[in-house]
């Protein structure tokens, strides 16, 4: 059997869809998937809104979810493609979890962890930015807009 190499560009498109679901339901569009071995093992985006939780980020649901899926707490073999960079909350999980690899496409300048905290990921985490920033950033300047509209 052959095993296909997905790029990853593909990846963040899949992100991307993620977070076209959030912005579909009114909630902050950022979308992730966790990758093991070239396949998707976890697909979430943000549902703070709908659960009334503030911890429903994408990157903290797909981690529940690919942890499940492995059925151990660490993801130290997997990549997390996230639309939007990550929270100080949300690096700190990523942290615990040994995350092995981080690719997020638009940088968060209000938020994100690496205004507060940048070496706030695990010391073995690769970063990777940038990844089709410009599509990932107009998803969220796009919802913000309507919201003041």
């Amino acid at each position: 059997m052959t095993k296909i190499n997905f790029s990853e560009q593909y990846f963040m498109k899949q992100a991307l869809i993620e977070a076209q679901k959030a912005f579909d339901k009114d909630e902050v569009p950022v979308g992730a998937v966790v990758v093991a071995q070239q396949k998707i093992i976890a697909r979430a985006h943000n549902l703070t809104e709908t659960l009334k939780d503030v911890t429903a980020h994408a990157e903290m649901l797909a981690i529940t979810a690919a942890t499940e899926y492995l059925s151990g707490k660490y993801l130290n073999n997997c990549t997390l493609y996230v639309t939007l960079e990550p929270c100080v909350m949300c690096a700190g999980a990523l942290n615990w979890a040994q995350l092995g690899k981080l690719v997020y496409g638009a940088s968060d300048e209000k938020r994100g962890y690496t205004r507060c905290q940048p070496q706030l990921l695990h010391p073995r985490t690769e970063i990777q930015t940038g990844i089709f920033a410009d599509e990932c950033r107009a998803l969220i300047l796009n919802f913000f807009e309507k919201k003041r509209n």
